[in-house]
């Protein structure tokens, strides 16, 4: 296993942590919730180092394409449950970003049977970023509406463009035999 493998599997590690702390703190701003942040900080970072790992050092393998999107899935959607269940983060929101990463998820598992990758896109990677920054803020600043609802618009801006966008790029492995 690469040493970039490692790392993501770490990230899954943190998840059950971040959520018990998540949940410990009942939504309110306190060290319980300063804790999850500060968890859910570390576990984003490592999103961006084993991805530097893997390019420096040629460690890109199979198993580090299919675990590494999906501990970002994970951690992202383990925080918007979190604020859902709080009232914090409405359900419809949650469930456009649920509805794109199983979609996108599905477009790759048909490419691969046809023996293609698709590989992570500007938008998606963009869409990632954006939201764990968004939901970071979320963490710090619960209270304010106004930037909450901004948040959450960014949030559903870049998971539907992302999610298009890998459709329109890759539209012909759903069609092509």
């Amino acid at each position: 296993m690469t040493t970039a493998s490692k790392i993501t599997l770490v990230r899954v590690a943190f998840i059950p942590l971040f959520m018990w702390l998540m949940y410990m703190s009942g939504g309110e701003t306190g060290l319980w919730m300063w804790l999850s942040l500060a968890v859910f900080i570390i576990a984003s970072l490592t999103d961006y180092v084993d991805g530097q790992i893997a390019r420096k050092y040629n460690q890109v393998s199979d198993f580090g394409k299919f675990l590494d999107p999906l501990a970002d899935k994970l951690l992202v959607i383990a925080a918007m449950t979190m604020f859902c269940e709080w009232g914090q983060f409405p359900a419809w929101a949650l469930m456009i970003v649920l509805t794109r990463e199983c979609a996108v998820t599905g477009l790759r598992l048909v490419a691969v049977g046809k023996g293609k990758v698709i590989a992570a896109g500007w938008s998606g990677k963009v869409k990632t970023a954006s939201t764990m920054i968004g939901l970071c803020v979320l963490m710090g600043l619960p209270q304010l509406d106004i930037l909450r609802w901004i948040i959450i618009a960014v949030i559903v801006v870049t998971t539907v463009y992302s999610g298009v966008e890998y459709f329109v790029q890759n539209w012909n492995c759903l069609w092509e035999d």
